[in-house]
């Protein structure tokens, strides 16, 4: 399946059928009077939540949707029919933005949530409407007003409580198989995953929280390189973040060095990213020396000076994976008891979701700018990219 997550389009919704100018002529009937009925309201334009629906791949070919008009009025005072409402379905999800104002219009959340975009024109009025004691045989009427039209562009952020971070081959798609019923290919290279996978993460019947894995990040993907940074919008929904380390990397390098880079371009792509909290896991301690591991984990700990929880697991085992998924629906149960109790708390959270996603946009539209001023191609960028690969989702 195509992996779309970002859909430029354009919306118009239905003009507003005109009044009708009419008299009543009847055979034996005299002095009928104006009989112009009036017209039908435009329909209008609506985004609705669906969960039957993983991309926005739908909208990759057909940019543009016009809702129906509304039709003219009749004689004898009839009405015209107002047009239908245009319905278009999107994933869970999905941000709507105004392409001319850069103004968010909403976000869908919920399965069957709808958000009008574009309102319908109101219909016009016969010459009916105009009758009077001293004006009894009007030929005025009014026309419909046109409906709205929007340039919109149309993001895809999946809807996750966790998020997992780090480099290429750190265990990232390993662990979400551990944890989840998602199946992510897995290889020995890196880059195996090229687009987000989610997992239904269930450590206790009725508790369960939602984990999503990213493509792996490189030095540099602030910049462009590797894949870039497109696809860490997804994590701007999260509560959670879970920097995954490889404690034996295959090319040498220092685990915290390694921490260190991802740190780097997660403050760079949006510092309010980098202070959401995030919990240290070390991974594939089962490659270590027994004696060992102990030591070599607390080095990486004491060299980073990191102050947050920390966890040593091995994902391909599943060896430590149940006590930290049982920490983390723990920790995530604090965060929405708070948010039930204390509106503030829970303002305090859809500012800061908000302002990650709007930093979220200015890096890759500055990117986008550079990309453009020095004539290169960029597919990482380029609205019309499209993956032919598989997208999993964990029922």
């Amino acid at each position: 399946m195509k992996f779309v997550d970002e859909a430029p389009i354009h919306v118009q919704a239905g003009k507003g059928g005109n009044g009708c100018l009419s008299f009543r002529r009847e055979k034996f009937i005299a002095k009928g009077g104006p009989d112009g009925g009036d017209g039908g309201d435009g329909g209008s334009v609506y985004l609705e939540g669906d969960d039957n629906l993983n991309t926005l791949v739908d909208y990759r070919f057909q940019r543009s949707y016009n809702a129906e008009s509304g039709q003219q009025g009749g004689s004898k005072n009839c009405t015209g029919k107002g047009g239908d409402d245009l319905v278009l379905k999107v994933p869970v999800g999905t941000t709507i933005i105004d392409a001319d104002t850069e103004e968010v219009l909403g976000d869908i959340t919920d399965n069957g949530q709808q958000i009008m975009v574009a309102k319908g024109g109101y219909h016009g009025l016969g010459n009916t409407r105009f009758k009077s004691s001293v004006n009894r045989a009007p030929r005025q009427t009014k026309p419909g007003t046109e409906g709205e039209a929007r340039q919109l562009r149309l993001e895809l952020k999946v809807l996750a409580d966790v998020g997992l971070v780090g480099l290429p081959n750190a265990g990232k798609s390993t662990f979400i198989r551990a944890v989840s019923s998602a199946r992510p290919k897995v290889a020995d290279y890196p880059f195996t995953t090229l687009v987000p996978n989610l997992g239904v993460v269930q450590p206790q019947k009725y508790r369960s929280f939602v984990i999503a894995d990213v493509p792996g990040l490189v030095e540099g993907a602030a910049e462009g390189a590797g894949l870039g940074i497109r696809f860490l919008k997804h994590l701007t929904r999260t509560r959670l973040l879970l920097h995954l380390v490889d404690m034996l990397p295959p090319d040498g390098s220092d685990p915290a060095d390694n921490v260190n880079v991802i740190e780097n371009e997660l403050d760079q792509f949006s510092p309010t990213l980098w202070s959401r909290e995030r919990w240290l896991v070390l991974n594939k301690i089962d490659l270590l020396p027994e004696d060992e591991r102990e030591q070599l984990c607390q080095d990486v700990v004491e060299k980073l000076q990191w102050d947050g929880p920390v966890y040593t697991v091995s994902a391909s085992s599943s060896h430590g994976t149940e006590q930290l998924c049982q920490d983390i629906m723990t920790r995530l149960e604090e965060c929405w008891e708070a948010e039930r109790e204390d509106p503030e708390v829970a303002e305090h959270e859809r500012e800061l979701q908000s302002k990650m996603q709007r930093e979220a946009r200015d890096k890759i539209e500055s990117l986008r700018g550079q990309r453009k001023s020095k004539n290169q191609d960029d597919d990482d960028f380029d609205d019309d990219d499209d993956h032919d690969v598989e997208i999993i989702y964990s029922p």
